[in-house]
């Protein structure tokens, strides 16, 4: 399981309005038995307050380069020695264009300086400035001087724009940073492992799809887990507003017949394949190139059938280890096991998704696994309710297990 116990991390908070988040990824830090001190700036005490961090920290909250009492034990020079890794979030541009060119003018600035533990930023800020030259400029400068940069994700921002830049959810930051300081297990060392994630969108007309509501959070959670334990990951995504896994290729598609395109392209060399994705089970045999006009009462729409990535890839001459997933509002064992047999799965994760609390657009998980094993009889063992993170986990060593044993 993932563990950040004994690690100091130290978290710098500058000004945006993403650090009502930073509480919340203290908090999740410490879940993971991290020790954890901050440092805001001027801009950071501006959006939440230091005491704030205090009472979810446990530890006292560092704001001033020339506070008497703290110089009196050469403070700055401490916090530096103490951490095992500096991560910022949220990253303004000014803090980026400080360590970029190597100022000294705040205590979070001088820190980084002092510092050789590694460094890590989150970057937040409105579309338009993430997308500016120099601020892009900067990160690359940051980047060849070894700075760690967490890529921003899409979406609706607090300014009503909508594009890149904003700051991951706390649980993603946390995955990020035990990525970054819990060394990899080679379970999967050599092994390269395909994994589908994601809803799919049918076009209807240029405006309308057909869709669902998966949120790509169970699929990307196996995607970072398979990387950080030794994999060769490639993510295929259907369109969803997560941050890619730190070493993972992923590859970005729309409609089903998008994605069966995609893993034809890279299933050759599989040894796992994972079938995350809530692909659509059907689409319009016609998608039509204006948009329908609501000209009539009813309105029909001839549906055909998508490709079932999911069986082409168990039906492979000389498949990989094929992993499916079945999420189901009722008969969740039942269904799965007709998908496990009629599709000639190695394995499949099943989850209830009547529940509104774990499944589609939550940060949990639970799952029952079915497996056939060598006597050909089909087995089964239940995954409590858990992190997505930790269910992915999980998983996959059930599967390192499995696919040793046949």
């Amino acid at each position: 399981m993932a563990t950040l116990a004994g690690k100091r991390i130290l978290v710098g908070i500058s000004g945006g309005i993403a650090a009502y988040k930073i509480p919340e990824l203290v908090r999740r830090l410490k879940d993971y038995g991290a020790e954890v001190r901050c440092v805001m700036t001027q801009g950071g005490q501006a959006f939440i307050t230091p005491l704030t961090l205090q009472a979810v920290s446990g530890n006292a909250v560092a704001t001033d380069l020339l506070d008497p009492a703290a110089e009196a034990a050469m403070g700055h020079i401490e916090q530096a020695k103490w951490a095992d890794l500096v991560f910022i979030a949220p990253a303004s541009a000014n803090t980026i264009a400080q360590l970029a060119h190597g100022h000294a003018s705040d205590l979070l600035s001088t820190l980084c300086l002092a510092t050789s533990a590694p460094i890590a930023i989150a970057p937040a800020m409105n579309q338009q400035m993430w997308a500016n030259s120099l601020v892009q400029s900067n990160c690359q400068r940051l980047a060849q001087h070894g700075v760690t940069i967490v890529p921003p994700a899409s979406g609706e921002q607090a300014c009503g724009d909508i594009g890149a830049g904003r700051m991951p959810e706390p649980l993603a930051l946390r995955e990020f940073i035990v990525q970054l300081l819990q060394p990899s297990e080679a379970l999967f060392a050599g092994q390269h492992i395909v994994i589908t994630a994601g809803p799919t969108r049918e076009a209807i007309d240029p405006v309308r799809y057909l869709s669902n509501h998966s949120s790509g959070r169970m699929g990307f959670a196996l995607a970072a887990a398979a990387q950080q334990l030794g994999a060769r990951v490639t993510l295929v995504a259907g369109p969803c507003h997560l941050t890619t896994p730190a070493g993972v290729q992923r590859v970005d598609v729309v409609s089903a017949n998008d994605m069966a395109n995609a893993v034809d392209e890279v299933i050759a060399d599989a040894d796992i394949f994972i079938g995350c994705a809530a692909v659509a089970d059907y689409r319009p045999e016609i998608a039509v190139t204006q948009k329908i006009k609501k000209n009539q009462d009813t309105m029909h729409i001839e549906l055909v059938k998508n490709p079932d990535i999911l069986a082409k890839v168990a039906a492979r001459d000389n498949p990989p280890f094929t992993i499916g997933f079945a999420a189901e509002t009722n008969d969740v064992v039942d269904y799965a096991r007709g998908k496990l047999e009629r599709k000639r799965l190695a394995m499949i994760a099943a989850n209830d998704v009547s529940n509104s609390d774990i499944g589609f657009n939550s940060d949990d998980n639970a799952m029952t696994l079915l497996w056939r094993d060598n006597a050909g009889e089909i087995q089964q063992t239940q995954l409590a309710r858990a992190a997505k993170q930790a269910i992915a986990e999980q998983i996959l060593r059930h599967a390192a297990q499995i696919k040793d044993n046949h």
